[in-house]
């Protein structure tokens, strides 16, 4: 009777005679659109069941004094699922799907598949605030990577599926398949040919109608134009753009602060009771902050502020003008404070939620503020500039233009706002670049230089693994040794030119070179006389294990040496050779473009 495995091999057989790496890739991007679209409706009925539930009659008469508990008890659950069920490090979804596309070729364990299944609906559910979005990402990109080592795909294939998969996703989530796309080449730096089009256009068309299928036409973000783009407007949505610019530096520059804060803290309960404590604080304070937001970001698309600000303990706010604004500016203010709460305190969740939230807010206190002082003598929407406000702090936050425009503009069902949508995302993304270089999924990667950008020198520099380029066989000598002991030891017995010279601790000191003992290599009445200390220069540059591949090329070009020593932690290990750098470089170029 054949075995799973015989099976398997038959299959694999069968596929490598009958159909080509560009079909297997097609199918392969329609399956894993369609993995990815049952993973989002899979998170996203959970998350809902969660909180149906913590809203259940007895719960609902005291639901205000448990906004401070819910919070703590659902990281508490996630902490204990992570630390018993899982036993192995949850990442946060984007950047680890990030960091394994550049850094372990493409590979994701099986657990991820489903880790982040069993997390974000609970720290959502129980009022973390942060959103669905990356971790339904981060599913979809296991589900994508682990296909595609199932049927041995090369590194280039499986970058473009867990692509496929993002799109499917995103397209999933927000039913905007066009957006979807755009935001998988803008995030992971996917190379927008045709070849990669179609994968692509095929997963997130079978996201989406799995998410019709199972979810019917309900959409996240329920809004209709009610009034078209004024020519007049215009100067507004140049400020709205310098204003969502600015609160995106904001947000960012919180959320690093308050990530740094909980990364130097190592106990996990520890996190979690501080964390957990204040995040519970906010919450019962501040009751929209509670979950995702989108509750809140529907009210203002529909202009529904009241039943926004009425949502706190003192139920203080009705008509007046100065308490609402206060309170949707602290809703702007403290909503990134709380997702950083969320994620330091060990919540699974995603950054995209909260920056729609924000961002929704900022255009509409912009323009609020705008008709009530009615210092420009013009009303503006308040509606259209919440909308483009979203799209502004997605520009800002994300350092996601492209996607913000397509999102926001699928979602009104129309392009009546594309100028508008086009100019604050503009604005918002250069002004915010300025002072953020690298969006908050990128960030940790870009310091260790191992993030995958749209430059392809230097992604595959990147891609290349340091380790395997160091040549060991570089025979060392010590600094007292003669010039005697050097030839008989180190010239005799080895092919190479130049040779370490270490002291005791095995701690680089210097080189000898051949060319500098080749004069009096053969006048014998020297070979006592002559220290190796005599002869010895030192190495024109000296590699870090912890370089970047760039920075390793940067320093064989301005130092114009052949071999440069490696250095860990003050000790030698070897050398790497330019000739071999550039070899593995044209093999890792002709891997990832072919």
């Amino acid at each position: 009777m054949p075995t799973t495995k015989d099976i398997y091999r038959k299959i694999l057989k069968w596929k490598y005679r009958h159909i080509s790496n560009k079909q297997f890739t097609n199918i392969a991007s329609a399956i894993i659109g369609l993995l990815a679209g049952l993973g989002a409706v899979t998170l996203k009925n959970a998350t809902h069941l969660i909180q149906h539930l913590l809203e259940g009659e007895f719960i609902k008469d005291i639901h205000s004094a448990f906004y401070f508990i819910f919070p703590i008890i659902g990281l508490l659950i996630v902490i204990l699922i992570i630390k018993y069920v899982i036993k192995k490090r949850v990442g946060h979804g984007i950047p680890s799907t990030l960091y394994a596309i550049s850094k372990q070729k493409g590979i994701m364990p099986r657990y991820q598949m489903w880790a982040s299944i069993l997390t974000a609906p609970i720290t959502v559910g129980f009022g973390g605030s942060v959103g669905l979005e990356g971790p339904t990402v981060a599913t979809g990109a296991a589900l994508g990577s682990n296909f595609a080592q199932l049927f041995r795909l090369s590194q280039t294939t499986k970058t473009l599926l867990i692509g496929a998969a993002a799109a499917g996703a995103m397209s999933s989530i927000f039913k905007a398949p066009i957006a979807a796309i755009v935001f998988a080449v803008e995030i992971f730096s996917l190379e927008l040919t045709l070849a990669s089009m179609i994968p692509l256009l095929l997963a997130s068309i079978t996201a989406v109608l799995t998410s019709y299928f199972f979810l019917g036409d309900d959409v996240l973000l329920h809004f209709d134009i009610q009034d078209k783009f004024a020519l007049n407007d215009v100067l507004f949505y140049i400020l709205l753009g310098v204003f969502t610019a600015l609160i995106s530096v904001y947000f960012s520059k919180v959320y690093f602060v308050i990530a740094d804060f909980f990364k130097k803290i190592k106990n996990p309960y520890k996190k979690l009771l501080i964390g957990g404590i204040l995040l519970g604080l906010l919450v019962f304070l501040i009751p929209p902050l509670f979950g995702e937001g989108y509750e809140t970001i529907n009210n203002v698309l529909r202009g529904n502020t009241l039943q926004i600000v009425e949502n706190n303990i003192f139920n203080a706010i009705s008509d007046n003008f100065l308490l609402i604004i206060l309170f949707l500016l602290g809703l702007i203010l403290f909503k990134i404070v709380a997702t950083s709460l969320t994620f330091g305190a060990g919540g699974i969740g995603g950054i995209f939620a909260p920056t729609l939230f924000t961002g929704s807010l900022t255009g509409y206190v912009f323009a609020l503020l705008v008709n009530y002082t009615n210092f420009f003598g013009h009303k503006l929407s308040l509606i259209n500039f919440a909308m483009v406000g979203m799209a502004g702090l997605m520009a800002g936050v994300l350092l996601a233009p492209l996607t913000a425009i397509f999102l926001i503009a699928e979602i009104t069902g129309g392009y009546e706002l594309f100028i508008p949508l086009m100019i604050v995302s503009s604005i918002s993304f250069m002004i915010t670049k300025r002072y953020i270089p690298h969006n908050i999924y990128a960030a940790q990667l870009a310091k260790k230089g191992e993030l995958v950008t749209h430059d392809k020198d230097k992604n595959v520099l990147m891609f290349l693994d340091i380790d395997t380029l160091i040549e060991k066989d570089f025979i060392p000598t010590k600094p007292k040794k003669t010039l005697g002991e050097l030839l008989k030891e180190n010239v005799a017995k080895s092919s190479r030119n130049l040779y370490p010279v270490l002291n005791d601790k095995e701690q680089f000191l210097g080189i000898v070179l051949l060319d500098d003992v080749r004069p009096v290599m053969f006048n014998q009445t020297l070979y006592d006389k002559i220290k190796v200390l005599d002869v010895m220069t030192s190495a024109p540059e000296v590699i870090l294990t912890a370089d970047t591949t760039e920075k390793v090329m940067q320093k064989f070009k301005e130092s114009g040496a052949w071999n440069l020593p490696v250095i860990r932690e003050g000790k030698y290990i070897g050398f790497i050779s330019k000739s071999k750098l550039l070899t593995a470089y044209r093999n890792k170029l002709i891997e990832v473009t072919g």
